[in-house]
């Protein structure tokens, strides 16, 4: 750690108890913090609270560990005086809700899974009962099967297999994610089914198991009916599942609360629970992923500013509290007033080393290639034994770009989303597909979709909806729900596409004629 950074965590721990300075030189050096109080924005200064992985930038335990290079882990990134591995009540009352909840939406998706196994396989079967029951039962006493009558069975076969598919491809499908309240038109269609099926058990138990009808055709005819009425439940199970909800409707625009970057969406018509699970779908694809980093510094130049707004008394309490308040009014509009150009030259300065590191950055990867080629050409010409794979090459150019790289990320504050393990399976990921320096920077040089990341490195896995309407209900103009989870939420405004009125106007294509007018003083 080099002297400002080692002077700024001095100074953060400066108030503290003298038993607690006396604590080894080692354990201090660990768990102090890089971040003095006067809120510097240095490049040493950067402190970031990683999440439990192999860090881009290791500590020196975890980078004897790994084996990492000796330049990579050159300025290492200190971690904060609260222990990542510490726990506090508020993280165990919460880790235990989250186990109960987890608990209680798997025996809920379980419970819903066994009830329509359970109906659906009563359905299949009931029709097969319906022909196969006064076989057994009074087989002597049935009316001989024609041809008409055994040309059903092929009907009934085929459709049940149909059937078969279309729920398979429909209701068996793998869940995508918990949702917090039952799905209402499956839940309906459930109900159906079980209505219409026991009308028909309680229908043939009365008219023909008690009267043993001796009409075997029309015992057949019947089962063909129940699968015929059970292939358009199916059909009318596609509308309100499926058709119904691709007419756009709506347009939802979804704002994260932290940074404010919004999308907008267009939806049909789907309750609160399902359109909140499209807004997250989409928004692992398309919002960047979240970077609580790049907060940190609005936080310390504020933090900074009010620090900077002392108001002595030199009459003591309770006199001169007019003039207290003028100098306090004073003193802010001053400190607003020259703000502004600190922020603007804060910013200048990062614009500027960013550029001047990503130019840095973009030679040393492109004079890594360049190597990497012609190591290609020179051993194609070796035994095959001596050639390399890609895991190798990724390994032999990488050293002359990780300073580069290590650099740029810290700077963009990107290094908690790329550990050094993944950039080398990335490195020989764009080596084994011959891409360009180009294609092997886009990762790193814009920051992407959530998706893009690991998934250790998220900062958002479980989900909360807030809602003032009942979840259930459909999407109306003007709802407004939230979408919560550990560190930020996802704030959705739903407003209904508008009526358009579109006209018609015909024009005449003859009434395209024209006439160039010539003025006398205009040369031709």
């Amino acid at each position: 750690m080099d002297t400002e950074s080692t002077y700024s965590g001095y100074s953060h721990y400066s108030g503290h108890s003298k038993k607690a300075h006396r604590q080894g030189e080692k354990s201090r050096d660990r768990h102090k913090s890089p971040r003095s109080k006067d809120g510097s924005r240095s490049e040493k200064s950067v402190t970031i609270q990683t999440p439990p992985a192999e860090p881009l930038l290791g500590n020196d335990a975890s980078r004897a560990e790994e084996g990492q290079d000796d330049n990579w882990g050159e300025t290492t990134t200190a971690i904060t005086g609260t222990s990542e591995h510490s726990i506090s009540q508020e993280d165990i009352a919460r880790i235990s809700k989250d186990l109960e909840d987890s608990v209680g939406l798997d025996c809920k998706r379980y419970l819903g899974l066994t009830v329509a196994a359970v109906l659906g396989l009563l359905v299949f079967l009931t029709p097969i009962a319906f022909i196969l029951l006064p076989q057994i039962l009074w087989r002597d006493d049935l009316e001989p099967c024609g041809t008409v009558c055994e040309g059903l069975f092929i009907s009934v076969a085929f459709k049940l297999l149909i059937l078969l598919i279309g729920t398979w491809a429909l209701f068996f499908r793998q869940p995508k994610a918990d949702i917090p309240r039952v799905f209402v038109f499956r839940a309906l269609l459930l109900v159906l089914i079980f209505l219409f099926v026991f009308s028909y058990w309680l229908f043939y138990g009365v008219r023909i198991l008690d009267s043993k009808d001796t009409n075997y055709q029309g015992i057949v005819q019947y089962a063909v009916s129940l699968v015929d009425a059970l292939l358009f439940i199916h059909y009318l199970a596609i509308v309100l599942l499926e058709l119904r909800q691709l007419q756009p409707m709506f347009t939802v625009k979804v704002v994260r609360s932290t940074d404010g970057e919004s999308r907008y969406y267009s939806l049909g018509h789907l309750s609160i629970q399902r359109a909140a699970l499209v807004v997250l779908e989409n928004y692992y694809k398309d919002f960047t992923v979240y970077n609580p980093a790049l907060l940190t510094a609005s936080k310390s130049r504020a933090a900074k500013h009010m620090a900077g707004l002392k108001v002595y008394n030199v009459d003591g309490p309770g006199n001169n509290a007019s003039g207290q308040s003028r100098a306090m009014i004073a003193a802010a509009a001053r400190r607003r007033d020259s703000s502004h150009n600190e922020l603007y030259y804060e910013e200048a300065d990062h614009e500027r080393r960013v550029k001047k590191r990503r130019a840095r950055l973009v030679v040393a990867v492109e004079e890594a290639f360049t190597h990497i080629k012609r190591l290609q050409a020179e051993e194609q010409q070796k035994a095959p034994g001596e050639m390399m794979d890609p895991r190798e090459a990724a390994q032999a150019i990488f050293p002359s770009m990780a300073r580069a790289l290590q650099k740029y990320l810290r700077t963009t504050r990107q290094q908690q989303y790329h550990s050094m393990e993944s950039i080398l399976q990335h490195l020989s990921f764009c080596i084994t597909n011959n891409m360009t320096p180009k294609a092997f920077l886009e990762r790193y040089l814009n920051p992407g979709p959530t998706l893009q990341y690991d998934r250790d490195r998220w900062f958002s896995k479980q989900w909360t909806l807030v809602s003032e309407e009942a979840v259930t209900s459909g999407l109306q103009d003007g709802i407004v729900f939230v979408l919560k989870c550990l560190d930020f939420s996802l704030v959705v405004n739903v407003k209904k596409i508008p009526f358009i009125k579109l006209s018609e106007e015909f024009i005449d294509p003859k009434s395209h004629k024209f006439v160039l007018r010539l003025q006398s003083e205009t040369s031709v």
